[in-house]
């Protein structure tokens, strides 16, 4: 089951911090923003872990990430890494019949800031992910765009399009403190229906949430059904987030940090981590690491099917292209 509990506690906030949230909240925007409602236990990220590498040697013969996503477009024989994911993306605006109504080009701009991102263009590692603008439609439903979590079931079933490959990205009046959700690919043989990000329309390039007003939203979210936690997650706790290269950190990026480091363990918190709760302006990069786990995600969750040591193995998805980068 999802966790909808806002995933940001109230905290006490070391003094090098203090500046940057009260310049957050004078804006009107709270400094810690949830970005969205995902608060998992250390439990569930260790199950959810667990569930990936399980899969991943059911469908390839193998735990190794590197080498599971190879295999996912390049053969069980071949150990190279997978060629570029294309990710077609339905968009789904949710109106109450005159605000929502989200364009076709606004559509292709969120997008292309999709594509910047996670194809390193702002800074960090090119993941191996493209976006594309397969279909787009507006929906006037008032209760929809007013509660798109009450009423999110319902909204899935009447608009969600494609398999497991497709991304189903809905805009609707989410909220002030909650700015979107996603599923992640570990639910989706139990609930595909539910599968999908939702993020408020006001997050969109151009919008008018300030702070969160450049499509980043979109991306952290997106960073979800693709697989990635919070780089914040478990705070200074093992198993972090689970990737190898992004470093613990306390609790999630308040504002724009210039730096900082609170936990024990090496390396600076990654705080222009695009999977942490900075404002856009400050977020900038995915790392190789979350890159890899995202190809292995789509590799166990999303792809078509491969042959694995199990013998034949189903799988939905997007095509994947490309070879060895």
């Amino acid at each position: 089951m999802r966790d909808r509990g806002v995933a940001v506690r109230p905290q006490a906030v070391p003094a090098e911090e203090r500046q940057c949230a009260g310049a957050a909240a004078r804006t009107g925007v709270r400094g810690r923003h949830g970005r969205d409602a995902h608060e998992l236990g250390r439990d569930q990220v260790m199950a959810m872990l667990d569930d990936l590498r399980r899969t991943l040697a059911h469908r390839y013969g193998t735990a190794d990430e590197t080498i599971a996503a190879g295999r996912a477009t390049a053969g069980q024989g071949e150990r190279r890494p997978a060629g570029r994911i294309v990710v077609p993306v339905w968009f789904h605006a949710i109106s109450d019949g005159a605000t929502g109504q989200v364009s076709r080009t606004r559509a292709r701009k969120q997008v292309s800031t999709l594509n910047r991102a996670y194809g390193g263009e702002k800074g960090g590692a090119d993941t191996g992910v493209t976006f594309r603008l397969a279909g787009h439609d507006v929906r006037s439903e008032r209760r929809w765009f007013r509660a798109p979590e009450r009423y999110e079931r319902d909204m899935k079933r009447a608009l969600r399009k494609g398999g497991a490959g497709t991304l189903n990205l809905y805009t609707a009046a989410v909220g002030s403190d909650v700015l979107g959700f996603s599923t992640f690919p570990q639910w989706l043989r139990e609930d595909p229906m539910a599968d999908g990000v939702v993020i408020d329309y006001r997050t969109l390039p151009g919008g008018s949430i300030r702070h969160y007003d450049r499509g980043f939203t979109a991306v952290h979210e997106i960073g979800h059904w693709l697989g990635l936690l919070h780089t914040f997650e478990n705070g200074c706790a093992p198993p972090g987030d689970g990737v190898g290269d992004t470093p613990y950190e306390a609790r999630p990026a308040d504002g724009c940090p210039h730096a900082r480091n609170t936990c024990r363990q090496q390396g600076r918190d990654p705080v222009r981590n695009f999977m942490n709760y900075g404002w856009d302006e400050c977020m900038r990069e995915f790392t190789k690491g979350q890159g890899l786990r995202i190809r292995a995600s789509w590799a166990a969750y999303r792809s078509p099917g491969r042959r694995g040591a199990n013998g034949p193995d189903e799988g939905g998805g997007a095509r994947s292209v490309g070879g060895a980068r």
